[in-house]
Parts: C-alpha cells; structure tokens; sequence
C-alpha cells in the first residue's frame, strides 16, 4: 500500500482507495480481476489510469461508484475514502446522493450511456431534478448554459434533440456536460475518447482540461493511450494484470520509467522522428485472470526475471519520487 500522503506533501487526500480487490465469483470458485490496489488522487489534479486492455482500469473506475454488479462480483476493500466518506461503507441513498453532484463519470461509449427514447435537454434536466431544488425554467437554463460550457451551439435547438441525430464528438459533449452539471469535485474519464476520430478525441480532451480548470475538480483520466496519459496527467498509476506496477509524477515516470513493463509500454510508441524499422513489441499477452501465475505478474514477459519474481509477488514500495512493484527495477 502507498501512503495517501508522501513525506513533504501538505495536501489531504481528495480520494483514497486502500487495498481495492475485485473477484468474479464461478462454479469453480471465486478469480481474482483486481489484486490489492490502493490509490491517492489529489484536489484539482489528474491522475491518469495508464495499461493494456485486460488490466483492470475501468473495473478500477467503476467501483469506485459501486456500479459493478455483485453477485457475479465480490467487491472488497479497506476503505475507498472520498472527502474523508468510506464509499464502502454508505448506504444506497447516500451514494445516490453524490453520484452525479460530488463524484461524475463520463464512459466509454455515449451512444449506450444515453437514452435513446429521450431528448437530450429531458436527459440533463433529470440529473438537476435529482440533486437540487431549482425550478422548471431554471433547470431548462442550466442545462442550456453548461452545452455552452461545452462548445455545444445553438443550444435551444440542440436540447429538442435525440441521442441519434448527434455526432459522436456532440453526444460526449453532452455526456460531459451532463456530469459537470452539478459540480463535482471529481470527474471520472473512463477512455472518453475511445470512439472518436483523431482530431475530435483532441478537442475532448482539451475540453476535460479546460473544465478541469475552471470548476477546480480532480480528473480521473483511464487509458490506454500513452501518449493522452503523458500530456494530460499530473501524475500516473501504471496497472498489469490487475496490479499497479508503478506510480509516480507523469515527468518523472515517461522521463525514467522503473517497472520494465513501463518501460516496454513506453519503447512501444510509434515515433514520428529517428530510424525508420518496426516497433518495438513486449513479447507475450496479459495473463488472463486465471492463468496468472504465482509472483510478478510480468514475470513471464520480462528480460530481467530472476527466481524471486517467479515465486514472490512484489509490493508497490516508494522509490524515488514515485512507487515501484518490482523486485529488479531499472535504474
């Protein structure tokens, strides 16, 4: 477990996750998705959610909310302590009450995280009917002003609408203003740009980024994309087959990786500049969750294993300006 302050940091914590483990629970017995996380995020900062598909990001994100299903889940945890709350510990009425108004999230796919049979000036009134008192006309105002805050034009026009007659670049607008409505003071960002094309997956994120600012919230960026991670985030949590391998400042971290599979990730990355010839690869998959094995999670994809990262799994131990799980980190 990382410590929720460091020595030197004078800020609380605005959300601390302590020893995050989820299972799946089977005919043959309980598989483990997420081993042991723990995590610090700090007010007004992102934090960025980096790793392959198949490491456990957005189960990460979305139990932080409790929106996993248990049954067929087992959610378990120390604490996941928000403004000094346990999430754990609340009962269904309170955590309705901050989903939406304390703690937004934003998901992967608008198109399903909208209601198709209603238009969208209907789908933002219903967030501030749920979380404050204001009346018809001023619920018909907000909703206008925060498609404004967005980017979004002709506002009137666009609240008479339905899900299908937006782009997918407008409807994550919408999503985004959605959970903005209420001001929380932290936006979950489940990979909100996963399906958009280039150009517009830049406007999203520099739109998160301005918001970020000018409501003085914390962003919890999930992705998979390095290169998003690396110039959007403050500082980064690096995930393997249900781990957190590294954490650390994003400068220090792309600048001087610890963990080898931090380091593969990073080699990986298609250049614009340098030799022209094939891009470096990590060799191997990510272990399925019933097919890991014991110790290091990575060991079987790693250059520098040794006997003691086959048989022993490392702790996230602070190193440097950061934390490492490794029993050999790089130097």
């Amino acid at each position: 477990m990382v410590p929720s302050l460091r020595a030197g940091d004078a800020e609380p914590a605005l959300l601390h996750i302590d020893g995050l483990s989820i299972d799946v629970i089977a005919d043959d017995g309980a598989v483990p998705l997420i081993e042991q996380v723990s995590l610090t995020i700090r007010p007004g900062e992102v934090f960025g959610l980096v790793g392959e598909s198949g490491c456990g990001k957005s189960l990460t994100a979305l139990s932080i909310l409790r929106l996993l299903p248990q049954p067929p889940l087992r959610i378990s945890a120390k604490s996941i302590c928000f403004e000094n709350q346990d999430l754990i510990q609340v009962d269904s009425r309170a955590l309705r009450r901050l989903r939406g108004s304390r703690i937004a999230m934003v998901f992967q796919e608008p198109m399903t995280s909208l209601n198709p049979t209603f238009s969208i000036g209907w789908q933002l009134t219903e967030a501030l009917r749920l979380h404050t008192d204001l009346h018809e006309g001023a619920l018909h105002a907000r909703a206008a002003e925060m498609l404004h805050h967005v980017g979004i034009g002709a506002a009137e026009q666009r609240l008479k609408q339905y899900p299908h007659e937006l782009s997918g670049g407008l409807r994550q607008r919408v999503m985004i203003a959605m959970a903005l409505l209420c001001n929380p003071r932290l936006l979950i960002a489940d990979e909100p740009t996963t399906a958009l094309d280039v150009t517009i997956q830049r406007q999203i994120l520099n739109l998160i980024g301005r918001l970020r600012r000018e409501f003085d919230m914390a962003v919890l960026l999930v992705s998979h994309d390095l290169a998003v991670i690396a110039e959007y985030a403050d500082r980064v949590a690096v995930m393997y087959a249900g781990r957190i391998v590294e954490e650390g400042t994003a400068a220090a971290l792309f600048i001087h990786p610890r963990h080898p599979y931090t380091a593969g990730l990073l080699a990986a990355r298609p250049r614009l500049t340098g030799k022209r010839g094939e891009i470096a690869t990590i060799p191997g998959t990510v272990p399925s969750p019933r097919d890991r094995t014991p110790g290091c999670r990575f060991a079987a994809r790693c250059t520098t294993v040794t006997a003691c990262c086959r048989s022993e799994v490392p702790a996230l131990l602070p190193l440097d300006s950061g934390a490492v799980a490794c029993w050999n980190p790089m130097r």
